[in-house]
């Protein structure tokens, strides 16, 4: 670890000199490529859309998960106004898209970024998890995406497409190894079984990294855990496989089968208690490879997922039917010590270890959709979806882990969650003028939820304490419509403009981890948005792609996550939230071998009401932060508790400004070039939390990487680094425990990787 600051400074110094530069797809000669995007559900090019988008290619995804980052959560700052965290490690990333997202870590929360992979919508957060490999392209849809895409995308869309099968061999590959004995495995090759009938695809991930965290308590434990290990958390295991088999038995019909499956095994989020000290967020103390934790088993989760999914699409002339069937399925656990840390350094007080199963979930998808060509000066959709999705999911809580004789076997409770829609969509998109092109889409949605206690908690006598007035089955039903209307008229060859207005909905939702504590369920009902957009898309002279847009948006009720008076998490809607913000991109080639790419994103987000209170976090009655808000108090001695005022306030996880830049640059040696490249993220003010405190936020987040190689048409090999300043950020809370979540350290390595 102590090589990695002297190496890390070297190579900053290598990528100033190399002048700052990043995405091998745009370095090329003949100029920048066509970038196209599928927000319509029709391949286009992304400056014909009226919607604000980005794209990241493979290359670009490979570049920043060299080192075995999560996939997904590596997307987070790299193109504007797109945040990813997680506080449960890799099975639970959390999306947010103009600053809108969900906090809540109940593993049946809802979210509004909808996450969709191979044209299949993953609704259940563990599904969203699933990692990205062998990617044709990962594409960000901002602004509500309701109308062809439905419910649960209030915020926007990001959206992954596996490289297809086809009738001549390929194959590409990736392999890294570096710090921690990391390794990370990118791979895919098919072609043709039957020519012009029968092409296939095989495609994987395999990442690993070495433990590296030391467990530094060395006293006892109440539920076993071993302590004073050395290499105690931090790696894991994620092993990725998929098969696609395309047939094409006439020129007009074609059928898609995708099979994937994952099998991970890793630690859930590492906490640092008392990481954070009164006054400050400065987390630059904390130490990479160090923690303490007295409980937990040393945060074990794992998780196997399985899908197949049928692809089925018919020409009938100018007017095409698509049929879209998917099943998805995932069981495994997650445990962690939640109070991140070890309670004989705070008089031993403030024990806490939790665990979520999922047992057994299915969802099924099915999608009809009939569309016109994709040329005609009129273009049509119409279509229809069902989803449905069932699992049973168990909550345990410390009690259940003790050693015997002082645990508690009944301190868990399992539910069963179910959750059905059904929904009808048009879209209809006419150049009424020339050069004028007006696009409006409509969708109407049923959405139901219910959720039974199979099992409430229990004492050690069998008792339950779960109240006899509380529902031990709520169902709730909603059917919205959502729409929208754009307008995009190119001024000229190069340049385009568009406005855009659009609403969406997120379903309402149960929350129901809170049965564990033998609290009621809590509930919130829709929330909605209208979003108002505008922008322009340029291209000048092949060497110069610049895209701006600004909106606003409103979203009312929206539903946000907090505390009760007794601790347990509560879903609830408040009054509305609102925001503006503008994003703008920037593609360059300003010079032979040169290529520079630049992202700019700004936001105000603000809720608005004034009877909306949270609960602050607080330890034996005193408040564990510095708060910058109104609030007052309810009980007294140890059982204070805090809540403030959050009118006005930040939504969580929505940084008021995120800049992201990179580059390459080539040396012509050879048959092939010498080339450094190079990323760098900044990111603005995040309140991690409902209210304002002086601790619970970040502010001035940093990071780069650097890559210095050599490669030809058809190979490369590197040295790379990632985090190569050494900067300790700061990504989530436990408030309680004024606990820390870091992001990853810094890691270097070597990677090669070809196609043919």
């Amino acid at each position: 670890m102590h090589s990695m600051n002297v190496t890390g400074r070297a190579l900053l110094g290598v990528a100033a000199c190399a002048l700052m530069a990043g995405d091998p797809a745009f370095a090329q000669a003949a100029g920048l490529e066509e970038v196209t995007v599928t927000a319509q559900r029709r391949v286009e090019n992304q400056q014909d859309v009226p919607v604000s988008t980005s794209v990241l290619n493979t290359e670009s995804l490979t570049t920043m998960t060299a080192s075995g980052d999560d996939t997904l959560l590596a997307l987070s700052g790299k193109v504007p106004n797109l945040y990813v965290e997680s506080t449960t490690g890799r099975i639970f990333p959390r999306f947010y898209i103009r600053g809108l997202g969900n906090v809540d870590f109940y593993l049946g929360a809802s979210q509004p970024v909808s996450i969709i992979q191979d044209d299949i919508v993953m609704e259940h957060v563990v599904l969203k998890s699933t990692p990205a490999f062998d990617v044709g392209a990962v594409e960000v849809f901002r602004g509500p995406q309701g109308s062809l895409f439905g419910r649960n995308t209030t915020a926007g869309i990001i959206k992954f497409d596996s490289i297809r099968p086809s009738q001549n061999f390929e194959a590409r590959g990736s392999a890294s190894y570096g710090a921690y004995n990391s390794v990370d495995i990118d791979f895919g090759a098919g072609g043709p079984l039957v020519d012009g009938k029968l092409a296939l695809r095989v495609s994987g991930l395999y990442q690993k990294r070495d433990h590296y965290i030391d467990n530094t308590y060395t006293g006892p434990s109440a539920d076993g855990t071993p302590t004073g290990q050395k290499d105690a958390v931090g790696g894991f295991n994620e092993r990725d496989l998929r098969v696609q088999l395309l047939a094409t038995p006439t020129d007009n019909l074609s059928m898609l089968t995708v099979m994937h499956g994952r099998w991970y095994d890793g630690p859930a989020s590492v906490f640092r208690r008392g990481a954070l000290k009164i006054g400050s967020h400065d987390v630059s103390s904390q130490h990479w490879n160090q923690a303490r934790w007295d409980e937990a088993m040393n945060n074990p989760q794992g998780y196997n997922t399985y899908g197949i999914s049928e692809n089925i699409s018919y020409d009938f002339g100018g007017i095409t039917l698509t049929s879209i069937t998917g099943y998805e399925a995932t069981e495994g656990q997650s445990r962690g010590d939640t109070d991140g840390g070890a309670a004989a350094d705070y008089n031993n007080t403030g024990y806490g270890e939790s665990m979520g199963r999922v047992r057994a979930l299915s969802q099924w998808t099915q999608e009809v959709r009939l569309a016109s060509a994709a040329d005609a000066q009129l273009k049509w959709q119409v279509g229809g979806m069902y989803f449905d999705q069932h699992d049973i999911t168990e909550f345990y809580q410390r009690a259940f882990f003790l050693t015997p004789p002082a645990n508690n076997p009944n301190n868990w409770v399992r539910l069963r969650d179910a959750n059905t829609s059904w929904a009808l969509f048009g879209q209809v998109s006419y150049e009424v003028l020339p050069h004028l092109t007006l696009t409006g889409g409509a969708r109407v949605t049923n959405d139901r939820k219910d959720t039974l206690l199979l099992k409430p908690a229990a004492n050690v006598a069998g008792v339950s304490g779960f109240p006899a007035t509380a529902d031990p089955h709520p169902v709730l039903e909603d059917t919205t419509p959502s729409w929208d209307v754009s307008a995009l008229y190119e001024l000229s060859p190069d340049l385009s403009v568009y406005a855009r207005v659009a609403t969406g909905f997120r379903g309402p939702t149960i929350q129901g981890r809170s049965a564990v504590f033998n609290s009621p369920f809590t509930f919130a009902n829709s929330e909605t948005i209208l979003s108002w957009e505008a922008g322009l898309k340029s291209q000048f002279s092949n060497t110069l792609r610049f895209n701006m847009s600004a909106f606003t948006y409103t979203v009312d009720h929206i539903q946000l996550n907090g505390n009760d008076s007794n601790g347990n998490g509560v879903f609830f809607n408040a009054n509305k939230a609102e925001a503006y913000g503008m994003e703008a991109q920037l593609d360059w080639l300003p010079i032979e071998n040169l290529s520079l790419t630049a992202g700019l994103s700004l936001l105000h987000t603000e809720i608005k009401d004034a009877n909306a209170y949270a609960q602050m976090g607080s330890f034996l009655g005193v408040l564990a932060a510095t708060p910058l808000n109104s609030y007052f108090t309810k009980g007294s001695g140890t059982g204070t508790t805090y809540f403030a005022k959050i009118d006005g306030n930040p939504l969580p996880n929505a940084p008021e400004y995120n800049l992201n830049f990179s580059g390459r640059y080539d040396i012509p040696v050879g048959e092939g070039k010498v080339f450094v490249a190079t990323d760098w993220n900044l990111q603005g003010y995040t309140n991690f939390v409902l209210y304002r405190t002086r601790e619970f936020n970040s502010n001035g987040n940093f990071e780069g990487g650097l890559k210095l190689g050599y490669s030809t048409d058809a190979w490369e090999v590197a040295l790379y680094g990632r985090n190569i300043t050494n900067n300790k950020n700061l990504k989530g809370v436990i408030e309680n425990y004024d606990a820390a979540i870091l992001n990853e350290p810094p890691t270097y390595g070597v990677t090669l990787s070809g196609k043919i």
